[in-house]
């Protein structure tokens, strides 16, 4: 948890924010227009090699008016992946992760608002399809994302992990 909370996310136009500022930024994206329908989503992709980098993304979308994206790259210094499993086992476990702790913290934040939020926390992304060499892992990463509370989403309705955390690796 503690590579989650430590350092920033990147956001495009707001620059390099803590964790808080994510929080504080998607509530204010979702207040700007509170009739408007929100899905928060999280997803991570990894680079490949011993040493890979993990692009661990939060997506808020505006039901259809697009959204915003925040994005965290983590790096381990003291650990090896050797082979492509273990990456994404641990591109997963960041996801629920980093997922159980916004939904934690942004539903404590909302509880100050007096009407109904129109937003959903509930979907996190996985880098994992029937195609190719990953759907042998499907039935593992559901579970694991399942059992965190969290429905799974995998290729090709996986875009959070697929397309944007992809797009940083």
């Amino acid at each position: 948890m503690e590579k989650i909370l430590e350092g920033h996310f990147f956001n495009p136009t707001k620059g390099n924010l803590e964790i808080e500022q994510v929080i504080e930024e998607l509530f204010s994206y979702i207040s700007e227009k509170p009739e408007k329908f929100y899905d928060i989503i999280v997803g991570c992709d990894s680079s490949s090699g011993e040493e890979p980098h993990f692009p661990l993304a939060v997506v808020v979308l505006r039901r259809g008016e697009g959204g915003r994206f925040f994005l965290k790259k983590i790096a381990y210094k003291d650990r090896k992946f050797y082979n492509w499993k273990q990456r994404i086992l641990e591109e997963v476990f960041l996801s629920c992760q980093l997922a159980l702790y916004l939904r934690e913290n942004f539903e404590e934040k909302t509880k100050s608002v007096s009407r109904p939020s129109n937003w959903q926390f509930r979907y996190i992304h996985a880098d994992v399809g029937e195609n190719g060499q990953t759907r042998d892992m499907i039935k593992e990463v559901v579970g694991l994302i399942r059992g965190s509370g969290f429905e799974p989403q995998i290729k090709p309705n996986s875009y959070v992990a697929s397309v944007v955390a992809d797009r940083y690796t």
